[in-house]
C-alpha cells in the first residue's frame, strides 16, 4: 500500500516521527558535545525504526518488522555504542574548532529546509502525490541528506565526520521507507551491515589518529601525509 494513500491517522504517525528525526539532525547541529550528538543519532535511528514498524503495519509489509528491529538494534544501539568505545572520550569531550559556529550552522540548516520543501513540492506535483505526506517524506529525506553534508564541512572532529555521513543515510533510509515501502528485505539488511563496516573502518582510522598525533580530529591527517 503505497503510503500517500494510507489512512489520516499513520499519515499523522508518519508525520510525527519524520518530523521529529529532522528535529534530532538539528540537535546534532546545535551541539558540539561528543555524547549528545551519539544521543541525538541514536534517538533519530529509533524514530526510523519506529517508522519501518508502522509501515509494516499499516501496509501489511511483515518483512519490514525485522527491517524496524535491525534498525532499532543497529542504528539505535550497537553503532552509537562501537562509536563511543573506539573513539574513547575525546578530549574535552566536546568538539573543539568548527568551520562554522553552531548558531550559523542552524540558520544554513533551516535554509536547506526551505529548499528541500521546495524540490519536494515540485516533485510531488509532478508525480502526482501534492497535498500527500508524500511530501513530507521527500522533504525531511533531502533535509537530512543536506544536514549530513554540512556536517560533514564544517565538523572537525572524526566521529562528526562519520555521523555526518550516518545522518545522511538515515535520511535516504527514511525516505525510503515511507516513499518504497516494499524494498526488498536483502537490500535493507545489506545497507544495516555496510554501516557496520563503516563504522569498523572509522574506528580503525581514529584508533591511528589517536596513537600517531594524540587526536581525533580530521585536521590531523594533514600531518599524516607522506
Amino acid at each position: 500500500m503505497p503510503v500517500a494513500s494510507l489512512p489520516p491517522l499513520f499519515s499523522s504517525l508518519f508525520s510525527l516521527l519524520a518530523i521529529a528525526s529532522l528535529l534530532l539532525a538539528f540537535a546534532i547541529l546545535a551541539s558540539r558535545w561528543v555524547r549528545r550528538y551519539l544521543q541525538a543519532f541514536a534517538l533519530q535511528s529509533w524514530m526510523i525504526a519506529g517508522i519501518s514498524a508502522a509501515v509494516a503495519y499499516a501496509g501489511h509489509y511483515p518483512e519490514l518488522y525485522l527491517v524496524a528491529a535491525l534498525t532499532a538494534l543497529f542504528r539505535g544501539c550497537l553503532l552509537p555504542w562501537l562509536l563511543w568505545r573506539m573513539v574513547g572520550k575525546p578530549e574535552a569531550g566536546r568538539e573543539l574548532h568548527l568551520s562554522v559556529q553552531a548558531s550559523s550552522s542552524l540558520v544554513i540548516g533551516a535554509l536547506a529546509v526551505l529548499f528541500a520543501l521546495v524540490v519536494a513540492n515540485r516533485l510531488a506535483a509532478a508525480l502526482g502525490l501534492a497535498d500527500t505526506v508524500a511530501v513530507l517524506a521527500l522533504t525531511v529525506m533531502l533535509a537530512m541528506e543536506m544536514i549530513g553534508f554540512l556536517l560533514l564541512a564544517v565538523r572537525h572532529e572524526a566521529i562528526s565526520q562519520v555521523l555526518g555521513l550516518l545522518v545522511l543515510e538515515n535520511g535516504v533510509f527514511l525516505g525510503a521507507q515511507m516513499l518504497i515501502p516494499g524494498m526488498p528485505l536483502f537490500i535493507e539488511i545489506v545497507l544495516l551491515f555496510d554501516l557496520l563496516i563503516m563504522v569498523l573502518c572509522f574506528g580503525l582510522l581514529a584508533r591511528h589518529l589517536r596513537a600517531n598525533l594524540g587526536a581525533t580530529s580530521a585536521t590531523a591527517l594533514r600531518r599524516l601525509v607522506g
